[in-house]
C-alpha cells in the first residue's frame, strides 16, 4: 500500500471539508453547513429505510455492469479480431455511442417499466461502450510478432486468442470496467430521478425534495454515493493490480 498516497489523499479530503465548511458556514453557499451533513450522513448508515432504497440501486448497478461487462467483451472480441466485422459495425457503433442514455430514459420505461428492469437496461446501454472500445483498441494493438510467433508453432487462430490477445488485452479490459462502474452509479441514481420507481437512492432524494427540500438529507445522500463510488474505485483497481501485476511492473504503476 502506498502509505504516502493514502495520506496526501486523507489530507485532500479534510481541507475540501473545511473548506466546505467554512463556505457553508459563512453563507458563501446556500446550503446546509457541511458538519450536519456529516452528522445525517452517519445517520442514514442507521436509517433501515435508506439501506433497503441503496440495497435496491446497489442490486440494479451490478446485475448492470455485469451484463454489460460480459455483452461488451464478448462483442469486442468478435469486432476486435474480425476485421471485417469491425468495419461493417463501426458506422452502428459511432451513431449508438453519443446518444446519452437519459434521453433513452422513455423509452426504457415504456418497454420495461419504472422498474428495476428499466435500470438494467439503461445501466447497461450506458457502461457497455468503455468496456466494448477498450477491448476493440486492445485486442488490436496486440504484438504482431507474439501472434506470428505462436501461429509459428501451429497454434490455431483461437489459439492465439486465448494464450496471446485476450491476456494482452485484460488489463486495458479491466480499465474499462472501472470507468463503466462509475458511469453505471451516475446513470442509475440519474434513471431513478427522471424515471420514478419505488425504491432507490434517487427516490430518497425525489422525497427529500418534496418533502420540505431538506438540502441536510440530499448532500447526505450524494455523500454515500460518492463513497460508493470511491470505494468501488479503489477495490477494482486494487483487484486490477493484483491480478496483472504483471502489466502493473510494465507501465511503472505499482502503487
Amino acid at each position: 500500500m502506498n502509505t504516502g498516497g493514502v495520506v496526501r489523499g486523507a489530507i485532500g479530503a479534510l481541507v475540501s471539508a473545511a473548506a466546505a465548511e467554512v463556505l457553508t458556514r459563512t453563507g458563501v453557499l446556500g446550503l446546509a453547513p457541511f458538519s450536519e451533513v456529516v452528522v445525517r450522513f452517519f445517520a442514514l448508515a442507521a436509517d433501515g429505510g435508506f439501506l433497503l432504497n441503496a440495497a435496491d440501486t446497489v442490486a440494479a448497478w451490478a446485475a448492470g455492469l455485469a451484463l454489460a461487462t460480459v455483452a461488451a467483451v464478448l462483442t469486442g472480441v468478435l469486432l476486435g479480431s474480425v476485421s471485417f466485422l469491425n468495419t461493417a459495425a463501426g458506422v452502428v457503433v459511432e451513431f449508438l455511442r453519443p446518444i446519452p442514455s437519459v434521453a433513452l430514459i422513455p423509452l426504457a420505461i415504456l418497454l420495461f417499466g419504472a422498474e428495476t428492469q428499466m435500470k438494467i437496461a439503461l445501466i447497461c446501454y450506458a457502461a457497455a461502450w468503455p468496456i466494448l472500445l477498450n477491448t476493440i483498441y486492445a485486442l488490436r494493438d496486440v504484438d504482431p510478432l507474439a501472434k506470428e510467433a505462436l501461429r509459428s508453432f501451429g497454434f490455431g487462430r483461437l489459439a492465439v486468442l486465448w494464450r496471446v490477445s485476450l491476456p494482452s488485452a485484460a488489463p486495458f479490459v479491466a480499465t474499462g470496467v472501472r470507468v463503466s462502474a462509475a458511469i453505471g452509479l451516475v446513470v442509475v441514481i440519474g434513471a431513478e430521478l427522471y424515471g420514478g420507481g419505488e425504491r432507490g437512492i434517487g427516490v430518497v432524494l425525489i422525497q427529500a425534495r418534496s418533502g420540505g427540500g431538506s438540502d441536510e438529507v440530499m448532500l447526505a445522500v450524494a455523500l454515500w454515493a460518492g463513497v460508493f463510488g470511491l470505494a468501488v474505485n479503489t477495490l477494482l483497481q486494487r483487484l486490477s493490480r493484483t491480478a496483472f501485476r504483471w502489466h502493473a511492473v510494465r507501465t511503472g504503476d505499482l502503487r
